[in-house]
């Protein structure tokens, strides 16, 4: 599996949204680098913020379902 990025967020809460999202659309999303993110205050911005990835098998499509309108 190689990960993908397909969202990147500066805060944990907005991250796990949208991995909670992708998950329950059947999707298989990992959320990286929300620890070193929290070491620090401002830290997460330092870092390039809280990355949701996916396997690059579903990047295009996950990415569409994130960009689509909510029902």
């Amino acid at each position: 599996m190689n990960p993908t990025t397909i969202y990147k967020a500066l805060n944990p809460a907005d991250a796990q949204l949208v991995a909670s999202r992708l998950d329950a659309a059947g999707f298989h999303p990992f959320v990286a680098d929300e620890a070193a993110a929290l070491g620090m205050e401002g830290y997460a911005l330092a870092v390039g913020g809280i990355r949701v990835q996916v396997p690059e098998s579903e990047a295009a499509e996950a990415t569409a379902f994130l960009e689509a309108e909510p029902a």
